[in-house]
């Protein structure tokens, strides 16, 4: 498993032999090769949302493939929220960084396949599902159903948006293949990703039986309980530029700001590493009231 239990998602066009690129991280040379080994056609590579756990590879991937990128139009709300954070005055909050900004509803081809967008706002405010024929993929909205849901509390979140999202997934027909985001293997079993829309109706630990209101309880009591995770703040100010790097400033180097004193600090996980547990104890002592960490190039 890949560090996080990413997913990364290839859809195929078996007919024409043309795939979508969903959610690239890490590990994006080995399936490149075997995409040009197998002489496959790359269309499309698709953002679900910008991530808060792992750098996106969009960027690298067009510029290897010249490849078209795309995302969810309330991508913009979310580069707003996170310019302020990060008091990005350069950052264009237009969704520029994408060659399309899909609305809710709309529909793409790959191949002969017809792909639909579906807004699923809770995660982020800018989330987006893919219904593409029988599947559909639903990125952090539902996990396995021993999983339970995704984590509703990053900015813009919302757990009863979360909630309507799911119940517009579920919506789907019963065989709808479902494929998720993310699996962290519950109990140390085997990693899984695909269910049904009938499975998790009957079975998932957070949905199944629940009233709206149970979910929203369940889910916001859990998330107080989270940890922001560890690469939140180095790989938004990334992700927000569609995988591409800050500006270089005018010293010739490139920076990756930690705005320390944005968020909650309780919420920091302890896996950070200990120069940044330092400036947090300097926060809370009053000696520091934020940071640069870099260079990285």
């Amino acid at each position: 498993m890949p560090e996080f239990a990413k997913m990364r998602h290839r859809r195929p066009s078996a007919r024409f032999r043309r795939k979508v690129w969903l959610d690239g991280n890490d590990k994006c040379d080995t399936i490149l090769d075997y995409i040009n080994s197998h002489n496959l056609k790359l269309e499309w590579i698709l953002d679900t949302h910008p991530h808060a756990d792992h750098f996106s590879a969009a960027g690298y991937l067009k510029a290897k493939t010249g490849v078209p990128t795309a995302i969810g139009g309330r991508v913009k709300q979310v580069q707003r929220i996170w310019q302020r954070i990060y008091n990005f005055s350069d950052l264009p909050c237009d969704g520029s960084q994408w060659d399309r900004l899909f609305c809710d509803g709309e529909t793409f081809n790959i191949g002969e396949l017809e792909a639909r967008v579906t807004h699923s706002p809770g995660h982020t405010l800018a989330s987006i599902s893919y219904v593409i024929g029988d599947a559909a993929f639903i990125h952090d909205t539902l996990f396995m159903p021993d999983s339970g849901s995704a984590r509703a509390d990053f900015p813009g979140g919302s757990a009863a948006d979360l909630w309507q999202s799911i119940q517009d997934i579920l919506s789907l027909p019963g065989e709808t293949r479902l494929f998720t985001g993310h699996d962290y293997r519950p109990g140390g079993r085997q990693a899984l990703w695909e269910s049904s829309v009938a499975e998790q109706k009957e079975k998932n630990q957070h949905v199944a039986g629940q009233s709206r209101s149970a979910f929203i309880r369940l889910r916001e009591a859990r998330d107080r309980a989270l940890p922001m995770p560890r690469l939140m703040l180095h790989a938004l100010q990334v992700n927000i530029r569609g995988g591409e790097l800050p500006q270089v400033e005018e010293n010739g180097l490139r920076y990756l700001k930690i705005p320390l004193n944005a968020l909650p600090h309780r919420r920091i996980s302890d896996e950070l590493d200990g120069s940044l547990q330092q400036f947090l104890r300097a926060i809370a002592s009053g000696s520091l009231i934020g940071c640069t960490l870099g260079p990285i190039g």
